[in-house]
């Protein structure tokens, strides 16, 4: 691509000190405590994601997913190697973080709002969008203690599609309220992909990922195992679990839903 990344991995690892108990993490801040293991979550990762691109990432769980997520956001940061990010980022990792259950769902827009670095004005053009989104009638004023969590679930979703980013970082948030409203997320997914925003989805869903991303990486055990086409992706990712045989590029069954470990 000519153009340059709005996404840049170069040469990344990140190791997580692991204690037994918080007594064990607590002693090591004063007496250098070494009952800990050490856990390497990503192995040197190097990869370039360029505007507009829609990008699946697949793997097992503990496969490094999530923390390559936290990188992009800004919640974690590598050990070694760099991380270059450019422009807005929206995140639905945690859907409901941030949210105060005194407060009503109208209010509560607006918190997530400052928290994101909003000011009144931009979020009161936002408020009908996310609301009519949302789709939660009367209780959007009333307080957030009396939904469901599919209810604050829907609210956090809504909010966050609607914050018009660079970069929108999707992890299983699409598994939100009845299938008529997934259905619904899926449908604002592929049109802000449409606008030209930048989709990183995690899934283990291999419908959901081939409906949203043309490109997909599958991580295993921290490392990049392929970085290519979603159904070539999907394809090597089950042939590793035996799940299909080597039968070329329809051997990925549509709809099949990725294991979990």
């Amino acid at each position: 691509m000519n153009q340059s990344p709005i996404i840049s991995f170069a040469n990344v690892s990140k190791e997580y000190v692991l204690y037994k108990n918080d007594q064990e993490r607590f002693k090591a801040l004063f007496v250098g405590n070494k009952k800990f293991k050490k856990h390497q979550a990503l192995k040197d990762i190097s990869i370039n994601i360029f505007p507009g691109e829609s990008v699946g990432i697949i793997g097992d769980n503990g496969a490094g997913k999530s923390t390559l997520l936290k990188m992009i956001t800004g919640v974690t940061f590598p050990t070694t190697g760099s991380v270059s990010v450019i422009g807005n980022v929206a995140a639905l990792l945690e859907l409901t973080a941030g949210f105060s259950s005194e407060m009503t769902g109208r209010e509560n827009i607006y918190l997530k709002g400052y928290i994101l670095g909003h000011n009144d004005d931009y979020m009161k053009q936002l408020e009908p969008d996310i609301i009519e989104f949302a789709e939660l009638g009367d209780y959007i004023d009333q307080p957030v203690r009396t939904y469901s969590s599919g209810m604050r679930a829907r609210l956090g979703f809504a909010i966050n599609v609607n914050l018009k980013p660079d970069i929108l970082v999707i992890d299983e948030a699409l598994s939100v309220g009845d299938a008529t409203f997934r259905k619904k997320c899926h449908k604002k997914i592929n049109s802000i992909i449409a606008t030209g925003v930048t989709v990183l989805f995690v899934s283990h869903s291999a419908e959901s990922v081939r409906d949203i991303c043309k490109r997909c990486i599958f991580l295993k055990k921290g490392k990049v195992v392929f970085d290519g086409e979603t159904d070539a992706a999907l394809r090597v990712y089950l042939e590793s679990k035996g799940q299909v045989k080597k039968m070329g590029p329809n051997a990925v069954p549509i709809g099949k839903p990725l294991n979990k470990k």
